[in-house]
């Protein structure tokens, strides 16, 4: 079985619509969905063929992206990631042929190149590292099955889809792989990745990953147990950081996220468009629990628009994790966010913006403001 062909997604059902009951006729076709009724059932292998640039970024190359002329750091970066790309056309120690889902039956890899395997992007919010990940991606010279693109989290739900080995063995062909929004988030996670990584480094597999913190921080501000330390201090070692600096492009010369619509109004738009979905946000939040993050993608499948009433701030610093991978998700799709309550900016309580997990909830705030922005739309049509 290859791992390009993915099985259907089921879906399960588990509550009413929200919108069914709002009490508003259809103004499109069909009435909105609910996110709340949706529990998707995601496959393994449709996790595997899912390792690659999401939609947002199909089309970015190295040459679409505008680097701040204030910013040297920028131009440097693109220049590195060029040269890197190129220099990974032969690169792998396996060779390109065709392999099993799991990767059996390959041939032993010789050893792999002195040095570091693999490219570290450090820097904030919005300066384009996700654009050149997937631009990496993209210009690396080999075909798409021998090259894979995915979150942290998707990667650590991947090992937990499939097991640790069979992802080693389903990996460990692959010329590159590309880890955006690498992050830490428990020591479990710590020792899981570092040895993951130190595995596929040894079969000749190149790195790269983007984060807001550099290698030798990783864990800073959460886990200070020498162990865990000393594990990310190993892991640093496979990479070489690329600082990027420079501001959040999503607010350069943006104006304001507009303010929140009413309740009213934001009903109206998700009937009037085809494709939305419509809930009530702590109704959401609830449903979140209930599905496994590594199904957050495929929750969001086939939305042209989400529809929220009654945002108000995250209650708990768990509900708030998952609401950040969600939001990942939807700013992957560029699916736009319409919503009733309180605005974007007010989601996290001032103890959680300025705790270990505050680069998390600033990308997600940073990203669903923009995704506030493309929404406005839906109610001025």
């Amino acid at each position: 079985m290859s791992c390009s062909v993915a099985r259907p997604l089921e879906w399960g059902t588990v509550s009413s619509s929200s919108a069914a009951a709002s009490g508003f006729e259809p103004i499109s076709e069909a009435a909105p969905t609910s996110l709340c009724a949706r529990e998707p059932h995601v496959p393994a292998d449709r996790l595997v063929a899912e390792m690659v640039p999401p939609p947002r970024f199909d089309s970015v190359r190295f040459e679409t992206y505008i680097p701040d002329p204030n910013q040297p750091s920028q131009t440097e970066a693109v220049q590195v990631l060029a040269g890197f790309a190129a220099g990974l056309g032969g690169a792998h120690a396996v060779g390109g042929g065709k392999r099993g889902f799991f990767g059996f039956g390959k041939a032993k890899a010789p050893k792999t190149p002195a040095g570091p395997r693999g490219v570290y992007l450090d820097g904030g919010y919005g300066v384009g590292k996700t654009h050149l990940l997937a631009s990496l991606w993209h210009a690396t010279p080999a075909e798409p099955a021998l090259k894979a693109f995915g979150t942290f989290v998707e990667l650590t739900n991947l090992v937990g889809a499939l097991g640790f080995q069979k992802t080693v063995q389903t990996l460990s062909g692959h010329h590159l792989l590309c880890i955006d929004e690498f992050e830490l988030d428990d020591p479990g996670d710590t020792v899981l990745v570092s040895t993951l990584l130190g595995k596929l480094v040894d079969a000749g597999v190149a790195l790269a990953a983007t984060s807001n913190t550099l290698p030798g921080k990783l864990g800073e501000g959460r886990f200070a147990a020498a162990d865990f330390l000393r594990e990310i201090q190993g892991l640093s070692a496979h990479f070489r950081p690329l600082r990027i600096d420079g501001e959040d492009y999503r607010h350069r010369g943006l104006p304001e996220a507009p303010a929140p619509f009413t309740d009213e109004q934001v009903t109206k738009a998700a009937y009037a468009t085809v494709g939305a979905s419509l809930d009530d946000f702590p109704h959401l939040l609830d449903h979140l629990a209930r599905v496994h993050p590594s199904r957050y993608g495929a929750l969001t499948d086939d939305l042209k628009a989400v529809c929220l009433t009654d945002v108000q701030p995250v209650p708990d610093q768990s509900t708030a994790l998952r609401l950040v991978v969600l939001a990942d998700r939807l700013y992957d799709r560029e699916v736009p966010v319409l919503a009733s309550g309180m605005p974007f900016d007010q989601l996290f309580s001032e103890e959680m913006l300025n705790g270990g997990y505050r680069k998390k909830y600033f990308r997600a705030i940073s990203r669903l403001t923009a995704l506030a922005r493309d929404a406005k739309g839906l109610v001025e049509a």
